[in-house]
């Protein structure tokens, strides 16, 4: 800086305006040039050659390769290379981060000094002040004295202008490149009023989404933990790297460490979820001191030339322990591992799986393990015969300590061809030549007498060819206007009867849910076990109405058959002469509403197999989500009483930031609730707050039922998300939390 504002008064000495002893100039631009250019406007300059000072008063400002400074009175000592401000000193920095102070002394280019009565803009409306604070490391590091930071925007409205959250301490240290501010002998106040003191304390400036630091705790008491703290750490690595340790310490439950690690690809990534916990109250007798632990996970990392290794986590140690400390309410637990190759159009996959059962009426020795999966799909980039070809390959290993263990070995031909006629007909056709072999032995002659002990071989062909026809008619539309489209849809199937056999066992096809989409799929049931076999036609109709603000959409069909398919169960809805009516109308006027109700009906007997409704309605910052759930026997999870159910979530919008919410699941067929929840909560751009009550009504072995209250806080910066997410209980927005 000294040899550009010597390079300014070497100018400014060349003029008539200066003597040999010093001079005054009144000038509004005076510019220098040297390493770098300044550009100095002032209303009076004044150069003193006997100290080597400058100083320029009036409306002062000096541009310092983007640096800019303005004061009432700038003095600056080129032997010592500093320059004094004073009076309305605002320091703009290239980036644009403003600083204020009444007085500055500063050096190393104007971005290192000490200041008085400092203050700054930090982000969009973060503001941090304080009586004194000294700049270091070229800015990037200030150090200041009864400091106070605040990221809400402030009102400007007079009597309004208190922040929402802000921080006080005796000391504070911003450290601009790690984006984070470090407080001493802090206290937190809400509303203009101090809640907390810590000794230490530390939080993000707002401009970065992810800082390392210590986040909001989570506080509350439960029937079953007791009184607890959650107290999360949050370690960012970069912007694709970050972990989460949350330990919890509570009267009742023990203690319990959870810890998360994400990170991101640029062709994946990959996220571990796990935890242990020690509860010395365990046990159905409540006093056993016991040890759990668990893993979540899923990843997805890129090798080369198409090859990619992915996997998923879900593991616990005990039954109940996922339950007890509310980390998931899965009561199967799936984990996998892959290897996966992507050529063109083509695919190879080989996979392993491993199932864990956690409900009392599982056997563990019954569950299987599927190990090797291996599928292969060959699709040509050109057509074959005018039409698309495809060839898959499907193997899979299920072994079984206990019961039947099989080996199955699947290959399919597929061809598929499409034409349009002139009227706007839809015609697809389609030909399919399929071939299996299995290999079964078990283990459980009383439960499974028709399989032999020993090792017993099945083979099966299952040739089909299949047309699908298809017409659609439209009425109305342009802008603005509505429409109308009416389709209706026909499939014809021919294949042969009896592919079936008894000595295949069903491993994958044993919970089958049929709706509208299944009953229009040309093969409906899933995995490779059991086949729909014999001559048949799917018949429907798909009606769609458009409307200027909505559509509504109502699709139903039927399948009719020359004979009963007697190898399918007959209470899976697609057994008999005729399978059951299945149907979906689905309304949607977004942002505002959304409404869709599936239904499978028994035309024997005109009662409804299978019903669900799902309605989501929201209208400015309330809402309310319902589903109803009827399930026939055949499609509940075996151990699982539960039949009929409904579960209704609503929030409703007060005045202000605040609103209420409430959550409830009910049993229908038992008569029995299962859980409700309501709470109180504030939520703006700067304050996430939140009390709430939930009531867990059953029992899971030795977790009983149980009642909680939960405290929820979160001091947002900038960055920080607004969605009411962040301050109500998790598993109300589809996760899981305390």
């Amino acid at each position: 800086m000294r040899a550009l504002v010597l390079s300014a008064i070497l100018a400014l000495a060349a003029s008539p305006a200066f003597a040999a002893t010093g001079g005054i100039a009144d000038s509004k631009s005076l510019l220098g040039t040297g390493n770098g250019q300044m550009l100095v406007k002032a209303d009076k300059v004044t150069y003193d050659t006997n100290t080597g000072e400058v100083t320029a008063e009036g409306h002062v400002e000096i541009d310092y390769n983007g640096r800019i400074v303005t004061a009432d009175v700038v003095t600056y000592d080129e032997n010592k290379d500093v320059a004094t401000a004073t009076g309305h000193v605002v320091m703009m920095a290239p980036n644009g981060d403003v600083a204020f102070a009444q007085h500055a002394v500063l050096t190393d280019q104007m971005k290192d000094g000490m200041l008085d009565a400092f203050s700054a803009l930090i982000g969009k409306y973060g503001r941090f002040a304080a009586a004194n604070a000294t700049r270091t490391d070229s800015g990037a590091k200030t150090t200041a004295s009864r400091a106070v930071f605040s990221p809400c925007k402030i009102c400007n409205k007079p009597g309004q202008r208190t922040p929402l959250w802000q921080v006080k301490a005796d000391k504070a240290v911003y450290n601009q490149l790690e984006h984070k501010i470090v407080y001493t002998d802090a206290v937190l106040d809400l509303f203009g009023v101090p809640v907390a003191y810590t000794p230490y304390f530390s939080t993000g400036d707002g401009t970065e989404k992810h800082v390392t630091g210590v986040l909001a705790p989570n506080l509350g008491t439960s029937s079953t933990l007791g009184s607890f703290i959650r107290l999360p750490v949050y370690i960012a690595f970069s912007d694709s790297e970050d972990m989460t340790f949350a330990p919890l310490v509570s009267t009742r439950g023990g203690e319990l460490l959870e810890g998360e690690y994400r990170k991101r690809f640029n062709d994946g990534g990959m996220w571990l979820q796990a935890s242990v916990a020690n509860n010395p109250h365990g046990g159905l007798s409540g006093h056993e001191d016991q040890t759990y632990s668990s893993l979540f996970g899923s990843g997805l990392i890129p090798l080369d030339r198409g090859w990619r290794f992915g996997y998923d986590a879900q593991l616990t140690s005990n039954d109940t322990y996922l339950n007890r400390y509310n980390i998931s309410q899965d009561q199967r637990l799936t984990s996998d591992l892959f290897l996966e190759g992507i050529s063109g159009r083509s695919r190879f996959e080989i996979t392993g799986y491993f199932f864990q059962g956690l409900l009392a009426t599982d056997v563990p020795s019954t569950i299987p393990i599927v190990a090797p999966l291996i599928q292969y799909t060959y699709i040509p980039e050109r057509d074959v015969l005018g039409g698309e070809f495809r060839f898959d390959f499907n193997t899979a290993a299920v072994t079984r300590d206990l019961g039947v263990s099989s080996q199955r070995a699947t290959a399919q031909l597929s061809w598929k061809r499409q034409f349009v006629t002139n009227d706007g007909e839809l015609i697809t056709v389609r030909a399919d030549a399929r071939g299996d072999i299995y290999r079964t032995t078990n283990s459980d002659l009383a439960d499974f007498p028709e399989f032999p002990r020993s090792a017993h071989y099945v083979e099966r062909g299952l040739p089909d060819v299949s047309v699908d026809w298809r017409w659609p008619f439209a009425t109305g539309g342009g802008a603005g206007k509505s429409s109308l489209v009416i389709e209706p849809i026909v499939q014809l199937i021919a294949s042969p009867y009896g592919d079936n056999p008894a000595g295949i066992p069903n491993q994958d096809s044993t919970q089958f849910e049929l709706n509208e989409l299944d009953l229009f799929s040309l093969d409906p049931l899933p995995g490779y076990d059991v086949v729909e076999t014999g001559p048949r036609a799917n018949v429907g109709i798909s009606t769609e109405a458009f409307f200027p603000s909505g559509s509504a959409e109502l699709l139903l069909g039927q399948t009719f058959r020359l004979k009963p398919a007697d190898d399918i169960a007959s209470d899976s809805g697609l057994a008999g002469k005729s399978s059951d009516i299945v149907a979906r109308l689905t309304i949607n006027f977004p942002p505002h509403l959304s409404l869709t109700h599936r239904v499978d009906l028994d035309p024997n007997t005109a009662t409804v197999r299978r019903d669900e409704v799902y309605l989501d309605a929201t209208f400015g910052r309330s809402g309310i989500e319902v589903s109803y759930l009827r399930l026939p026997p055949s499609q509940v999870v075996p151990g699982i009483d539960t039949r009929e159910e409904i579960n209704a979530q609503g929030t409703l919008g007060l005045w202000d930031y605040w609103l209420i919410y409430a959550e409830a699941r009910r049993d229908l067929a038992a008569s029995q609730m299962i859980d409700t929840e309501f709470g109180l909560g504030y939520s703006d751009e700067c304050l996430g707050i939140s009390l709430s009550w939930r009531r867990q009504y059953t029992r899971d072995r030795d977790v009983p039922p149980s009642s909680s209250i939960l405290l929820r806080f979160n001091l947002k910066t900038d960055q920080s998300t607004e969605d009411a997410g962040d301050i109500f209980p998790r598993h109300i927005f589809s996760a899981t939390t305390l």
